[in-house]
């Protein structure tokens, strides 16, 4: 890729949108495409992709958000780390306004607890050298896009011998909730356009249990909106065919055997927990990761004693229904009054990439589909 101007020409989108035209004339049913990651939704928004495509071709807005998946338990769990008097509790800006049970860990920063946004679990590992005395806390989240950088932040917190530093581990993998929406008998898909940055790790063979056991076709995707049209039109061309196949779209960044090295790194600090909890999916088996015994002494969840408290969501947010593809955002009975970025009463509102944010946000109100 030279420019990324290349990915967003107008005419490239217009010959594909045209290209889509005939394909789904041919097909001549109704087409559900499910698109796995939260950056390929707030694409879909921003440009008024759904809008462009034809009335029979319904986009579905996965659980590949990190943040929108997190449930309120977990959030007050953080929180309560959180108030320890001698904690420095670290952690992406996206996390910040996620709303708990109670409380927030914006608000719990406005309260007195020492919370620092960090742009990486490296700047959290030199607020752990810079404060020697105190017990730096981060909280990891995020598929297996971020595992890496938090693996290698634990191997250097390691090589150091550094005592006052640890991981509160809730990164979570793709695999395990594409298998247990695919196991959902309400859902019925034709094709997964397939998330790019979790690719860039695992590469392309991980999905190819879902062409080969659930006979749906996937293409992993760019996120630029050629990107995207160009993957529903090699998804329908897998469909006109009778093809059923793991194809890569986004070959400039994604390889078949992803990055050996960070995949290395994942597997020698983390190991797969026997289920976590995904917000809308309930608890799904060998979905997250926890640390391994060698790097026991860097595990938050051995320093403190954390709740592990199960919290239900608010009986009017319907974020589960969204993340399972069951409702669209503007379905939901709260969504743009009582719900709104800047009230958020449920996760797909506060994340950037939540569906509910990347609709609110673009006001794509003329709903037709």
């Amino acid at each position: 890729m030279k420019y990324v101007d290349e990915y967003r020409e107008p005419q490239k989108g217009e010959i594909l949108l045209r290209e889509i035209e005939t394909l789904s004339k041919k097909l001549n049913r109704r087409i559900k495409i499910m698109e796995v990651c939260g950056g390929h939704t707030h694409s879909i928004f921003k440009y008024g992709i759904e809008d462009a495509l034809p009335e029979t071709i319904e986009l579905i807005h996965g659980p590949g958000c990190p943040v929108c998946v997190m449930p309120k338990g977990k959030l007050d769990d953080a929180i309560a780390i959180a108030k320890h008097p001698n904690v420095i509790f670290t952690t992406f800006g996206d996390t910040m306004r996620v709303p708990g049970s109670k409380s927030s860990l914006l608000q719990a920063s406005s309260e007195g607890a020492d919370i620092r946004m960090v742009y990486s679990p490296l700047d959290s590992l030199q607020i752990a050298r810079d404060n020697p005395n105190k017990e730096i806390v981060f909280f990891g989240i995020g598929f297996e896009t971020t595992a890496p950088s938090t693996a290698y932040t634990i191997k250097q917190a390691f090589s150091e011998n550094l005592h006052n530093f640890s991981l509160f581990s809730n990164h979570v993998l793709v695999i395990p909730a594409l298998q247990a929406l695919l196991d959902n008998p309400d859902l019925q898909l034709d094709g997964f356009v397939g998330p790019g940055h979790v690719s860039m790790v695992i590469g392309c063979n991980p999905y190819n249990f879902i062409a080969k056991d659930y006979n749906i076709p996937i293409v992993i995707s760019g996120f630029e909106p050629v990107d995207i049209l160009q993957s529903i039109w090699m998804l329908l061309q897998q469909l006109i065919q009778n093809r059923c196949e793991v194809e890569n779209q986004y070959s400039r960044v994604v390889q078949t055997q992803g990055n050996i090295q960070a995949i290395t790194a994942m597997n020698e600090v983390f190991e797969v927990r026997f289920e976590f909890e995904w917000r809308g999916l309930g608890y799904i088996p060998s979905s997250g990761l926890k640390i391994r015994p060698k790097y026991a002494r860097f595990d938050t969840e051995a320093k403190f004693a954390i709740p592990n408290n199960q919290v239900a969501d608010h009986k009017a947010c319907q974020c589960g229904e969204i993340l399972k593809g069951v409702l669209k955002p503007w379905q939901c009975k709260v969504f743009g009054t009582a719900c709104t970025p800047e009230n958020p009463i449920g996760t797909c509102m506060v994340s950037n990439e939540g569906a509910c944010a990347a609709y609110y946000k673009y006001g794509r109100l003329s709903i037709s589909k």
